[in-house]
């Protein structure tokens, strides 16, 4: 045994010990990366077709982002909001304009994105619409995603998500997605919002019909209710658009937003929305000490304009159309079906072939990094950074592991 390979070893048995379990994680010990690829501890490199569940969509240490980051700290990193900073203005004011929105509120991670734009919705449906305190309610997709915390376990569909944690928030009702119809039904004086994935992410990159969002849309307007998108993982350039809903023509009340929004350096998340809904904010009524500071702030402006280029989306748009096609080819030799947009896809594997996990760890072999979710669906959602002969390789090599499976 090598001394990188006891290095290795060493930096998982540190972290079963001494971590929490909440993950299970591939056996490779990042120790560097740059663009499209991860180098281990023992010097081996990885295409990474994961980017951190879309927190790395504009690559690793990508150099105008970095460039950022290594300015700022230079000069301020946190002040919190007792004071104002430099920074936040610019950001606020670039991001809402990208989203074609009055307002944005800064945070943190995703599910404090989600959390807050849950808080918003019961307020104005308070305050504007009229609910009667304690009597509003909100509209979720079966099979939905959107974090952990109490609030959003309380409206998830997955077991694991929910055993033992209750007991629960309640306000949340549950329709099936891609159906309007159950949504329609759903609906009453009371409800606030419609909170929902224009992709479904975590349950396998499920792509709805193609008239759900606009339908979803003419509900919510018909019926005075807010329509809530969380783009966390599906916007910022990965399905070829800068949001999901691009790509149906559908503008919502309120975008969350996170992950590749702190250009994989800093967690930078935000609710953005016009200044009837936000406007319901008051000092004191919701905040956070981290939230819109100004390393995170800084980096956030400079992904907008990275954004504002639309290089990304362009790029995201053609190679994806190469790494369909490619998974496409596998239909029958393995793979049970593909799905998703741009440089995002969920991928079938054929159950009694192997697992999902099983594959990922044969990828990891090879030099890909995938992860699984629901047993047999791999998801690729490589870094926007990533080049047509990358893509090759790697399905090169998965084509290769599901033919040995």
């Amino acid at each position: 045994m090598t001394i990188l390979d006891m290095q290795a070893l060493s930096s998982i048995e540190l972290m079963e010990r001494h971590a929490a379990h909440n993950y299970s994680p591939l056996p490779v010990v990042a120790a560097s990366a740059e663009g499209a690829w991860i180098t281990d501890v023992d010097g081996r490199r990885y295409l990474d077709c994961l980017a951190a569940y879309s927190a790395v969509n504009f690559g690793h240490r990508n150099p105008e982002i970095t460039a950022t980051a290594h300015a700022q700290l230079d000069t301020v990193t946190l002040v919190s909001r007792a004071f104002h900073s430099d920074r936040l203005g610019p950001f606020c004011a670039a991001l809402a304009d990208l989203c074609g929105k009055d307002m944005v509120l800064p945070m943190n991670s995703g599910a404090e994105a989600v959390e807050s734009g849950l808080k918003v919705a019961r307020k104005w449906g308070a305050e504007v619409k009229g609910v009667p305190e304690g009597q509003a309610n909100i509209i979720v997709a079966d099979n939905n995603f959107h974090g952990r915390t109490i609030s959003i376990v309380s409206f998830s569909s997955d077991p694991v998500a929910r055993n033992g944690f209750g007991p629960f928030t309640p306000g949340f009702r549950s329709v099936p997605f891609g159906d309007t119809a159950a949504l329609a039904r759903a609906i009453d004086d009371n409800t606030v919002a419609v909170l929902l994935e224009p992709i479904q992410g975590e349950a396998g990159i499920i792509v709805p019909p193609d008239d759900y969002l606009p339908n979803v849309r003419a509900l919510c307007s018909e019926h005075n209710v807010l329509m809530i998108v969380d783009e966390i993982q599906s916007g910022l350039a990965r399905t070829g658009y800068t949001f999901a809903c691009d790509h149906w023509g559908v503008v919502p009340d309120v975008f969350l937003l996170g992950k590749a929004l702190g250009g994989g350096i800093v967690p930078l998340s935000a609710v953005v929305a016009d200044r009837d809904i936000l406007g319901v904010l008051h000092p004191g009524e919701h905040g956070s000490t981290f939230g819109g500071n100004p390393l995170a702030a800084a980096i956030g402006t400079t992904v907008v304009a990275m954004l504002q280029r639309g290089e990304f989306q362009s790029h995201s748009a053609r190679l994806g159309e190469q790494l369909h096609e490619r998974m496409r080819g596998l239909i029958g030799a393995g793979v049970v079906a593909v799905r998703g947009l741009g440089l995002w896809a969920g991928v079938d594997i054929e159950p009694t072939l192997a697992s999902g996990k099983q594959i990922s760890l044969r990828l990891a072999e090879r030099g890909v990094l995938v992860k699984d979710t629901h047993d047999s669906t791999l998801r690729f959602a490589p870094p926007l950074v990533i080049t047509e002969r990358e893509i090759d390789w790697a399905m090169d090599q998965f084509a290769e592991v599901i033919k040995g499976a």
